[in-house]
């Protein structure tokens, strides 16, 4: 019961003060790839916690356990005495049902998610296969339009699409910087950081965490996509890109596509004006040993009491009986 109190203390309190304290972080947006895993690991925590203490209530046997197969050849023992009474089987149902809501809605959303981006990204490639055509020397799908837009549709068979607004509004440079904005996405897999964070906001709708960290991560992994165009191209070039392409990505893009322009763009522009301050590798480091201990936390909560409680002989019977059968 303790173990699963404290987990649930430990969900309440990452989910009331961990989003406030990532939004006034002043070096997010120095490091949006740390501030992505942040995010990513909060959300990520919080559900763990709670879906682990309902697993603590479940199973009292959980305390001398270090993991999942252990704990499921645990003394049965065990299992009846907390289930003998009706308060140790009301609150082990409560916990299973916890768990098990918990598992089953995250599984479902995003199982829904990905498959409904599927479908989509399938439909708008059809209609890319009618009325764009492939650019082999830039490697992209060009579509014949008057509004500047430059996105990238991720999946299988990725496409990067450039309008015929977009190669007239853009000259050489800023539309290299805008084809290494949308690689980035597609390299580092930003549709899938994305989707998870949405199915999660979808999943518990009425938690303001899970809404907060999908619009945070929807705008950081703009900045990420933002810095590593940067880096090749400079901060002032994919400046002047993103202002050239800024009305065309609301226009044209689909929901599942990644966008250079759209919403946010001049915050962004505005961002890469000044010369870039990395956040530098010692705050960086302690950055990532925080988002590590975030995950680390339920779990040395939950195996705290069975590394403690692993040698204790908590079905003599057993023990007993193996004793006569070998005398």
């Amino acid at each position: 019961m303790i173990v699963a109190l404290s987990l649930l203390a430990y969900a309440l309190l990452l989910g009331a003060a961990g989003p406030r304290l990532l939004q006034a972080a002043s070096w997010a947006d120095r490091a949006p790839r740390l501030a992505i895993a942040a995010w990513q690991a909060l959300t990520v925590t919080v559900l763990a916690s709670v879906a682990l203490a309902g697993l603590a209530l479940t199973f009292p046997t959980v305390t001398v356990s270090g993991d999942l197969a252990e704990l499921l050849r645990a003394c049965v023992m065990a299992i009846r005495e907390q289930y003998a009474s009706p308060g140790g089987a009301a609150a082990g149902a409560t916990g299973a049902v916890l768990s098990l809501a918990i598992l089953g809605r995250t599984v479902w959303c995003i199982g829904a998610g990905l498959a409904g981006m599927a479908r989509e990204r399938a439909r708008h490639g059809r209609i890319l296969d009618i009325v764009g055509h492939t650019d082999a020397h830039r490697g992209v799908v060009v579509l014949e339009s008057d509004e500047p837009a430059v996105y990238c549709l991720p999946g299988r068979q990725r496409r990067t699409v450039v309008t015929t607004g977009a190669l007239q509004a853009l000259d050489e440079a800023q539309l290299d910087a805008v084809l290494a904005h949308e690689h980035a996405h597609l390299a580092e897999r930003h549709d899938l950081i994305l989707g998870l964070a949405r199915a999660l906001a979808s999943a518990f709708p009425a938690v303001a965490l899970f809404r907060l960290a999908a619009d945070e991560t929807a705008r950081l992994i703009e900045l990420r996509a933002d810095d590593a165009a940067a880096a090749r191209s400079g901060r002032l070039t994919v400046a002047g890109a993103l202002l050239a392409v800024a009305s065309g990505g609301i226009a044209l893009s689909p929901a599942v596509a990644l966008a250079a322009g759209g919403a946010g763009a001049a915050a962004r522009v505005r961002r890469l004006i000044p010369p870039h301050k990395p956040l530098g590798s010692a705050r960086t480091a302690a950055g990532s040993f925080a988002v590590a201990a975030l995950f680390a936390l339920p779990v040395l909560l939950l195996g705290g009491p069975a590394a403690a409680a692993a040698g204790h002989n908590l079905c003599p019977d057993a023990n007993v009986s193996a004793s006569t059968a070998a005398l």
